[in-house]
């Protein structure tokens, strides 16, 4: 038998929630179809939704604008286990594409989850679309940017669907004047336009990999506006484009584009597992990138797949 632990954290300034599954709570804990047990460990994962892409503009005369993408949301978890034989299911987000039509909203990045008989699933949503000029952007992870014109149209919504703690936050708003920018997308951390406006929201940091990365950072808006920290595409220019791309495997927004060229898509979403090497099984699919971080082995997945304890 294997008792669960489970650590649910997310955005800025939240908490940890933790409950536990066992007969105490009126559950039998039956885990994985285990072949055996071993001492209690932890693994810590990391789950990062994919990006989505920007919005289009229509007009450079008028300089009518799309929004920046969302970045996708951004959770993480620690589960204690003690049996071995245990499959972990990944699945990794694939990124919101690139749009090139007049006005023409962007994609929404795919969701990221780990799951497994015997335990909650701890799914990361994909960021939400940028708008496209006089559009309302999508929901996600982190929401969109809304798109620019006059008057211009409301940023999507962040933490969709719903996490405590949340997983990401709102788009900026850009509405209600001539010639305004889309807004920067949100990314895991604050809302986008936090740090001015057409600015993608920030994404977290963490170090899961032994090192301090920022993910899922929201795109900018037009007029190049300044990608969130954690990969996030810099926003176009009203005419002569420019947008820029979420980076891979980061989470981050694409930038929103004016009239010229495409806009930015989403960076690819990532699961990263740590926990003790003397506990590594090596059985895999999914070609995970495999590293060790002092007495841990880490397993990166950029692709869908699997890990058995």
């Amino acid at each position: 038998m294997r008792d669960l632990k489970n650590k649910l954290t997310s955005g800025k300034n939240s908490s940890n929630i933790q409950s536990r599954r066992g007969k105490s709570f009126g559950y039998q804990v039956l885990g994985f179809g285990a072949g055996g047990s071993v001492p209690d460990y932890d693994i810590e994962f990391l789950v990062v939704g994919a990006g989505a892409s920007g919005g289009k503009g229509t007009n450079a005369a008028y300089r009518e604008a799309g929004g920046g993408g969302g970045a996708g949301g951004y959770r993480t978890s620690t589960e204690t286990e003690r049996d071995v034989g245990v499959t972990i299911t990944i699945a990794v987000g694939g990124p919101g594409a690139a749009v090139g039509g007049t006005g023409a909203n962007g994609n929404n990045g795919a969701l990221s989850s780990i799951s497994g008989t015997g335990y909650t699933t701890i799914s990361s949503a994909g960021g939400g679309y940028g708008a496209g000029d006089l559009k309302t952007a999508g929901d996600g992870g982190s929401g969109g940017g809304g798109g620019g014109g006059n008057p211009g149209h409301p940023q999507g919504s962040g933490n969709v669907p719903s996490t405590s703690p949340v997983q990401g936050f709102n788009g900026e708003s850009r509405a209600g004047q001539a010639g305004a920018s889309g807004g920067g997308g949100g990314g895991a951390s604050e809302t986008g336009g936090t740090d001015g406006p057409t600015t993608g929201g920030d994404g977290l940091s963490n170090s899961i990999t032994g090192s301090a990365i920022f993910y899922a950072g929201g795109g900018g808006g037009v007029n190049a506006g300044t990608a969130g920290d954690g990969g996030g595409g810099v926003g176009g220019t009203y005419s002569s484009g420019g947008a820029g791309e979420g980076v891979v495997n980061s989470g981050g927004g694409g930038g929103g584009n004016g009239y010229n060229g495409n806009s930015g898509g989403g960076g690819k979403g990532v699961v990263i597992l740590s926990f003790p090497t003397v506990h590594y099984s090596g059985t895999t699919t999914g070609s995970p990138t495999v590293s060790t971080s002092g007495p841990n082995t880490i397993l990166k997945y950029t692709s869908s797949g699997s890990y058995v304890t």
